[in-house]
């Protein structure tokens, strides 16, 4: 039985104001991590240059991601034991705590180390949102609600970039962080108000040995890809022990979910064509999304030499990309009842726009290229993303509708990983010892040099960040192949909650 149809009649629909009050504490929880990555975004290059070198450029997003990565299941697993509200409110307070962490950390090594701390909360937020909003909306009427999870994220695009740049210009890189901590104080107190929703404790084994295998693998395989470029080549012992303990650990982990009580991640949803097909292309997604939100600001400060405040104005057409198709697609979904047409436009339209960022430069038109390429990787993003997961939790069972949703976000996240790791690989290959690596850490030092070393600077960085999309063009590509196999089921009438009081009124 749903936790949510513990406490309702037999047959009981939640109204529409019931809803909006839920909506309300999961989008301030939403609002937290939307936030944090429009607003980090902006500062990389500022952060990079005030703690360390450019080989921890792509650790500060990475930690971050990896720690989302392995908190998402299991979030969705000790929901079950302690409740939807409690859990989604300890993702608040880990965000928070370590949202302080990173305002305070002295160094490179302590900022990584809290970005991970964050990333546990981060992945607790997302996970839990959209868990609760699969326990409520039926998937036929949910299209209807993604104006309001839309909208956190329009908002965010927009505030993002605009304090990120105000902090680094006028104040310090350190308070897009410490914002978090009185908009998480806020969260609380909403979620505390607005998530009552019942709850029948379930026991659950949780699968320790499954996350820390998993964490492990996925870290030994970050580590060959970001040391491959910035201390070994590809062919070094080190290089190769790390992939070699990291396909180990993946094959012992496999093993593993196959035998274990309660599963971090059910083989049995591998069984699902719809499942199947949509976690690669999540993996890609991640990779491309996560990747294009690093890269483009280090291009737009670097390359074209704007502000942080303005290379932060100048992402908005990502995120309102993604934004309006993500409203527009979710309302005609609803009416239509039909989704399958969205994943394709949308990675064609990705894959479009990633190949315009191949042609970026430091010319006076490389700013325009990059403005309408950006539109169309965010509209493509906006297609798919929402309707990936709406397609995922139409045909699983209903009594794996959490953890489903649940990996939808963990294969993105680990596609950001792994993406982030290997761009970064590419970057600093690319770059090599043609330019110092300070000017990358500070990139608006580039336009005081004098002109003949500066255009050298501009040519080489610029190819370095195109070679990066180079790279991600093929993972659209087999985005787009992969979407042509998601098939068209009828979308449900009824949510978990429905299902669960009718079974109770039979």
């Amino acid at each position: 039985m749903s936790e949510l149809a513990t406490s309702m009649p037999a047959g009981e629909r939640l109204t529409t104001r019931q809803i909006h009050i839920i909506f309300a504490g999961i989008l301030t929880g939403l609002a937290l991590s939307a936030l944090d990555a429009t607003i980090v975004n902006t500062a990389l290059t500022t952060i990079v240059g005030d703690l360390g070198g450019l080989d921890a450029y792509t650790w500060i997003g990475t930690s971050y991601l990896l720690t989302t990565t392995a908190a998402t299941p299991l979030f969705g697993k000790l929901s079950d034991l302690y409740g939807r509200r409690q859990l989604f409110q300890a993702a608040i307070l880990t965000f928070m705590l370590g949202s302080l962490a990173c305002g305070l950390a002295p160094s490179m090594g302590a900022l990584v180390l809290a970005r991970a701390v964050q990333g546990i909360g981060g992945g607790g937020l997302n996970a839990m949102a959209f868990v609760i909003i699969g326990d409520v909306v039926p998937p036929r009427e949910r299209g209807r609600y993604a104006g309001f999870i839309t909208s956190v994220y329009a908002l965010a695009s927009v505030a993002g970039p605009l304090l990120g740049g105000f902090f680094v210009d006028h104040l310090t890189w350190r308070w897009i962080f410490l914002i978090n901590v009185p908009l998480g104080i806020v969260a609380l107190v909403v979620t505390t108000s607005s998530l009552r929703l019942p709850f029948a404790r379930r026991d659950h084994a949780i699968d320790w040995w499954g996350a820390v295998s998993l964490v492990l693998a996925v870290s030994l395989l970050v580590l060959a890809l970001s040391w491959s470029g910035e201390h070994y080549g590809w062919t070094h012992a080190a290089t190769l022990g790390l992939l070699a303990g990291s396909a180990t650990l993946t094959a012992a982990f496999v093993w593993w979910e196959g035998r274990a009580r309660e599963p971090i991640l059910p083989l049995r949803l591998f069984g699902d064509d719809t499942f199947r097909v949509t976690m690669p292309m999540m993996l890609c997604l991640g990779a491309v999304m996560f990747g294009s939100a690093a890269f483009l600001p280090l291009f737009l400060q670097g390359v074209t030499g704007v502000s942080p405040t303005a290379s932060g104005l100048l992402m908005v057409p990502l995120m309102g990309g993604v934004t309006v198709a993500a409203i527009g697609a979710g309302k005609i979904t609803t009416r239509t009842g039909r989704y399958r047409l969205w994943p394709i436009l949308g990675s064609a339209l990705g894959a479009v726009g990633v190949l315009g960022l191949c042609f970026l430069d430091d010319s006076g038109t490389g700013l325009a290229v990059a403005l309408v390429s950006m539109i169309l990787v965010g509209a493509g993003f906006g297609l798919i993303m929402p309707t990936s997961a709406l397609a995922v939790q139409n045909t699983v069972a209903w009594e794996d509708l959490g953890i489903a949703t649940s990996m939808v976000t963990f294969f993105r996240s680990l596609g950001g990983v792994v993406g982030l790791a290997a761009f970064g690989a590419v970057l600093n290959a690319q770059i090599g010892d043609r330019i110092d690596p300070a000017l990358v850490q500070a990139p608006r030092e580039i336009r005081d040099l004098p002109d003949d070393v500066q255009s050298t600077v501009l040519d080489v960085l610029a190819d370095a960040i195109t070679a990066v999309f180079k790279t991600a063009v093929p993972l659209m590509l087999i985005a787009l192949v992969l979407a042509f196999r998601i098939r068209e089921v009828p979308l449900r009438e009824t949510s978990p909650l429905q299902q669960a009081s009718a079974a109770d009124a039979a």
